[in-house]
């Protein structure tokens, strides 16, 4: 507690010099306001009639399109679980619960190789294809689910998709895990991609990824105890370590792209964070330096106004400003923030007051003309597909907008 204090105290002293006047802190008050508003959105606008994820919401067509559902609506139980502890309000997480419900509902019980595993088809480039990450990026809100609820199902059920995982998917030699399942024969795509369609020389690297968004094994070792899965956890630290550019960055990996120099916003953060977790458990101080490394690159990412743009590039090259990415704003200050309350973040507390302002600033109306919007936070995608210009607002602003908000809370505030 003493150490929270100091830390506050710093934070405090430093907003109120003039190098930093012009970071105001939020007020509760405001934080509240916010989470609430985009836990009611996130609880009736984004969620459809079985409590999943509708996704990306088209802004010129005015419909709802399905992308990566589970690890979508994973994001959203975490965040109405953290917005039902912030403000107390337990209808967030009863309907955490119903998403909860249809999540679990997804395992696999009749294919014989895929019994325990989950029908976790990606949706987007890989079509019906099972991706491992499409589980991983969404298990962390179930397993806090379990927790919230003291209902084990929820943590049973992701726990047997990650034995499934790890029996088949994990290369412990590597310290990597293979991306992708065939959903109809139930192979794990050692040899092909469908990230890669027209790619002739497929390498080891093409078809695995550290995968440790999630810290799907280290939640896995918490709720069994078996040591199997700390050890696994571990080990993909340790590669971690290994394939970190010294940018801070795991470029050999999509969707960074190496050879064009551009960074994915969020997917090098998951990884960030799993390290900070590695730290917690082990007090390996190389998993925090490592995590600062990351840190920074996102630091110099944000504009002065608090945005960061989708397609960022470590070689110098200007952003591609055509995405507004809303939730890497948010997940990078999530990360900021573990990384001070960890010692190790206080050059990093500007550009936390530059996220909260902008995620506080930058929310539809709850009285907007489409209720579709209402209340949801800003997070554009613009691409080209179908012939047209695909314009969506994304799902994942508003999620990882309140979690970061629940955390700006916890560390202003006290929990």
């Amino acid at each position: 507690m003493k150490s929270k204090i100091l830390l506050l105290n710093l934070c405090l002293a430093l907003f109120a010099s003039s190098a930093f006047s012009q970071e105001a802190v939020l007020s509760p008050q405001q934080v509240l306001e916010a989470i609430n508003s985009g836990a009611k959105y996130a609880s009736t606008g984004i969620l459809d009639e079985e409590f999943k994820s509708r996704c990306d919401y088209n802004l010129t067509e005015g419909k709802w399109y399905d992308y990566e559902i589970p690890w979508h609506t994973g994001q959203i139980i975490y965040a109405l679980i953290e917005s039902a502890r912030i403000t107390g309000n337990q209808s967030y997480l009863n309907t955490a619960k119903k998403s909860g419900d249809w999540w679990i509902s997804l395992e696999i019980k009749d294919h014989p190789k895929l019994k325990g595993m989950l029908a976790a088809k990606h949706g987007d480039h890989a079509g019906e294809t099972i991706v491992f990450a499409t589980v991983s990026d969404g298990t962390a809100g179930i397993f806090k689910l379990s927790e919230a609820t003291k209902d084990k199902k929820f943590a049973e059920v992701a726990t047997r998709a990650g034995k499934w995982m790890f029996k088949n998917m994990y290369i412990e030699k590597e310290g990597l895990c293979y991306d992708n399942i065939d959903p109809e024969t139930g192979e794990v795509m050692k040899t092909s991609s469908p990230f890669w369609p027209d790619k002739k020389d497929i390498g080891l690297y093409d078809v695995s990824r550290p995968n440790n968004e999630g810290s799907l094994f280290l939640d896995m070792y918490k709720f069994t105890g078996d040591e199997t899965y700390k050890k696994a956890f571990v080990n993909i630290c340790e590669s971690l370590l290994k394939f970190q550019g010294e940018e801070g960055l795991w470029m050999d990996f999509m969707p960074n792209f190496k050879e064009e120099g551009s960074y994915h916003p969020r997917y090098n953060l998951w990884y960030a964070e799993s390290l900070i977790d590695g730290y917690e458990l082990t007090k390996d101080k190389r998993y925090l330096d490592a995590a600062v490394k990351c840190a920074r690159v996102y630091a110099n990412a944000q504009e002065k106004s608090g945005t960061i743009y989708y397609k960022n590039y470590i070689n110098g090259k200007v952003p591609n400003k055509n995405s507004v990415c809303g939730s890497a704003t948010s997940f990078s200050a999530i990360i900021w923030i573990r990384l001070a309350e960890n010692g190790a973040g206080q050059e990093f507390l500007p550009n936390i007051e530059r996220s909260a302002q902008w995620v506080y600033n930058n929310r539809f109306s709850e009285n907007h003309p489409d209720p579709n919007l209402r209340g949801a936070f800003l997070n554009t995608r613009l691409r080209h597909r179908h012939n047209k210009i695909w314009l969506v607002n994304r799902d994942i602003g508003t999620s990882f907008g309140l979690r970061f908000l629940a955390k700006y809370y916890d560390f202003h505030f006290g929990k």
